[in-house]
């Protein structure tokens, strides 16, 4: 299994700070905020990936990076997005590196308490399909924020609800995603989204329409830290108390 570390965007809501430098590069507690999503995907087993990021900032990646074997990576490589077009529009960038593996899909920005390690082992074992990590979210405020699955009586998700008005669960999808290799076959169909954007969403809905969708419930902390200012410090106070990615 691949990686891939999604690292593109403006990172509008950390205005001013994103006005420097990439988000994905901005101090959590004492490293990049990359270096997380790194480490996570390390820890899971992955150590070839590829790293999608765009903007005037994009050369800063190499210099922090290099070829990644400071961090654990055995192969790095990088992809650049012209502009922004969504999280699904910069996963297809990867498709030649990822060839006819299979592929675990890491937003940059996410922060994760506890390993990712035994999400990745079953989905090593799961046949074919896809796999997303939820998190209870007990703030119905931040869910209208968020992916949100709406679970049936059986436990299995429906559907994800992007930014819900009404959130139809307390469970939302976090910035992991795997898939099999017939996602390549599922980007090119999409059409964008009312922001002009290929949405992540519809990838996950594609195959939840098909039976083909898994999924795990992450236990402890989760943070979207490029979410805003908020998110960002909360991230940054969790690391500093309790560290990231533990076993």
């Amino acid at each position: 299994m691949k990686g891939v570390i999604l690292a593109g965007g403006t990172g509008s809501r950390l205005h001013p700070l994103t006005r420097i430098t990439n988000k994905h590069l901005l101090p959590v507690y004492d490293r990049p905020m990359i270096s997380y999503a790194i480490e996570a995907l390390v820890m899971a087993g992955v150590t070839e990936m590829m790293l999608v990021t765009g903007g005037t900032h994009a050369g800063e990646f190499l210099r922090l990076l290099g070829n990644g074997q400071e961090f654990g990576i055995d192969r790095l490589f990088y992809a650049y997005q012209d502009k922004p077009g969504g999280i699904a529009e910069a996963l297809s960038l990867a498709e030649k590196f990822v060839g006819g593996d299979r592929v675990v899909v890491l937003l940059g920005d996410n922060i994760f308490g506890r390993s990712i390690r035994h999400c990745a082992d079953a989905f090593r074992q799961q046949k074919r399909g896809a796999r997303v990590v939820l998190s209870k979210e007990s703030d119905h405020e931040h869910l209208r924020h968020l992916g949100v699955a709406h679970l049936n009586g059986s436990r299995r998700i429906q559907r994800i609800v992007e930014k819900p008005d009404h959130p139809p669960s307390d469970y939302a999808v976090t910035g992991v995603y795997f898939y099999d290799d017939t996602v390549w076959k599922v980007l090119p169909e999409l059409k964008p989204s009312g922001r002009g954007e290929l949405e992540i969403t519809d990838v996950n809905n594609w195959y939840l329409e098909r039976g083909l969708m898994e999924y795990d419930i992450l236990e402890g902390f989760w943070g979207d830290a490029g979410e805003s200012m908020a998110a960002y410090y909360a991230a940054q106070d969790f690391v500093r108390e309790h560290g990231a990615n533990r076993e």
